[in-house]
């Protein structure tokens, strides 16, 4: 933090005839000019008397749309959904201090997804910044705290240094590793004007890996009897090169979140983590893209012997923990083509489509009886656009979607990765819709997570996002009760008192439907996909012990029946 500079105790606007200070910005001007710079086209947020001037300039600056939420969780949220369905930075402003801290579980899951959010806060006025007085929405240390879960945070102190704060938090956002920064300039300094000059983030062009460990990994792959490609989200932007370099080793690509749809479900290369987990124990060469590879080291059972693994990621200190045979570092689309290079005069191999098309139907085959969740999931499929939009959420059948719903493009399978945390679909989705206006967006949810984020049915009416919300209701935190009653014989604190959802849909001026069966779902979701207006689909879905998708994600389960089925 720089050191702060004198202020009044409440600060007021900056007067607009100064002689000097009228040929430049406020700082809050400066940083709206920062997002037009950088072609951000929405803001979601909540403004409060911290954040006042920048909210002005917002208003009377074209070409930014300003979608105000009803808590701060969702201006997090709705950024992370805009940003993962874009591959733009998602832009959300919230005040400091308790507002920062609302939006803290959507930063979170921006660094734990790669994706790239920037977070536009304020501070107690200068005077008071550390002094421990009780200032309105005073924070300890809040620099430090948000610098805990973000890629990056800076507190501008002077409105000259705005130009160059913005230039860096986008870089930041945007550059290696994708994910959250968070700009925070003091109350009383956003008033105040200065002559201000646009500020370019640095270059940082993409990188390829060591040729020398490019041509190491293609002995390996070269050789390899069985090999596997897994990709995450930071292979969303090689899906082609990774597609052919799939067909050259004939080698399954599987994915478990988010790199769904990098290689389609309809391609016979294209494998859900469960069909993938079918392949592992024959796996002689792992190749890893863009992946940190939770599969191998939480979910599969231990690694088939011998097994030599390559792994492509941008960030230097995820080879540091994988620790694979060779580790090439760079951008995932640049080093699948110096792979691709490197393979070009080797003959492609005898096509093993018959071969792993009848893995994926004995697959889908176990899959389908896993009851009713894939045929809602069926159900929903085929009602949604194949260009449309799926947002997960932590809930039975959001946890059935990661590998019973067929994906066929990136980044249409939105996810909160490993942070899994309840409640965030269907904020996140209504970000996704703001992105892609004329495009259908899909939200499943359980009872227990969408009341986290209900009042956001009225920012979905009140700007016009027409996701679709189905809402599976069991009367508990479902997954979390099956568990107890498994362990202990008995729930507790689980069971929850639900409004009439439908009902409450209407109320908010949505449309409320219901379907107690997946061809009630079929009808439901194609009445709302024409209606194209805010849609809750409520689904009742008592909770069974036996029909679980645990099995799936977590295949060691299989051999360990006695241990707890858990995320």
């Amino acid at each position: 933090m720089t050191a702060p500079v004198a202020a009044a105790t409440t600060p007021a606007p900056a007067s607009r005839n100064d002689s000097a200070a009228s040929r430049g910005l406020t700082a809050g001007q400066a940083v709206v000019a920062g997002l037009r710079e950088r072609g951000v086209d929405t803001v979601f947020g909540i403004p409060g008397v911290q954040t006042y001037e920048l909210f002005d300039a917002l208003r009377t600056t074209p070409g930014i749309e300003v979608i105000g939420t009803r808590h701060e969780q969702a201006c997090a949220y709705m950024a992370l959904g805009y940003a993962q369905s874009t591959g733009r930075p998602g832009v959300y402003s919230v005040v400091p201090g308790p507002g920062v801290l609302n939006a803290g579980a959507g930063m979170l899951t921006s660094l734990a997804t790669s994706t790239p959010t920037v977070c536009l806060t304020s501070e107690i006025p200068t005077e008071f910044i550390g002094r421990g007085m009780g200032h309105l929405h005073e924070m300890p240390d809040q620099q430090a705290t948000v610098s805990s879960f973000s890629k990056w945070a800076t507190t501008v102190t002077d409105p000259a240094e705005v130009p160059a704060a913005m230039a860096e938090a986008f870089g930041q956002a945007t550059g290696g590793r994708p994910g959250p920064a968070v700009v925070a300039v003091p109350w009383d300094v956003l008033t105040q004007k200065a002559l201000m000059e646009p500020v370019a983030a640095p270059a940082a062009p993409a990188a390829g890996a060591e040729a020398e460990d490019v041509a190491r990994a293609a002995e390996f792959l070269v050789s390899a009897r069985n090999p596997m490609i897994m990709v995450g989200s930071g292979a969303r932007h090689a899906g082609d090169g990774i597609r052919a370099l799939a067909e050259k080793l004939q080698a399954p690509v599987v994915s478990l979140r988010g790199g769904r749809g990098i290689v389609s479900d309809e391609h016979p290369l294209g494998f859900t983590s469960a069909e993938g987990f079918e392949r592992w124990a024959d796996t002689d060469v792992l190749l890893g893209i863009g992946t940190r590879q939770e599969l191998v080291w939480f979910r599969w059972p231990d690694a088939p012997e011998g097994l030599r693994t390559v792994n492509v990621d941008v960030d230097p200190a995820q080879q540091d923990r994988l620790v694979p045979d060779v580790a090439l570092t760079g951008d995932a689309r640049l080093v699948t083509a110096q792979l691709l290079e490197a393979l070009h005069n080797v003959p492609a191999r005898p096509s093993r489509t018959a071969e792993l098309a009848a893995v994926k139907a004995a697959t889908r085959a176990e899959v389908a009886e896993l009851q009713p969740h894939s045929s809602y999931l069926d159900a929903i499929r085929e009602t949604l656009p194949r260009d449309g939009y799926f947002v997960e959420e932590v809930s039975q059948i959001g946890f059935a979607s990661i590998f019973a719903l067929e994906i066929y493009e990136p980044r249409h399978f939105i996810t909160s990765g490993y942070q899994g945390n309840l409640g965030y679909g269907f904020q996140t989705a209504l970000g996704v819709q703001a992105a892609h206006r004329d495009s259908v967006v899909v939200s499943v949810t359980g009872d227990g997570g969408f009341m986290y984020g209900v009042q956001e049915l009225a920012t979905a009416v009140q700007y016009g996002l027409n996701v679709i919300t189905v809402v599976f209701d069991n009367h508990a935190f479902g997954n979390v009760q099956a568990d107890q009653v498994r362990i202990y014989g008995h729930g507790s604190a689980t069971e929850l008192a639900n409004p009439d959802f439908v009902a409450l849909a209407e109320s908010f001026g949505a449309l409320g439907l219901r379907a107690t069966t997946p061809d009630e779902l079929r009808a439901a979701m194609a009445e709302a996909v024409a209606a194209r207006r805010p849609t809750v689909i409520e689904v009742p879905m008592p909770l069974s012990l036996e029909q679980s998708p645990w099995k799936f994600l977590m295949p060691a389960s299989r051999a360990k029946a006695a241990q707890p089925e858990r995320p």
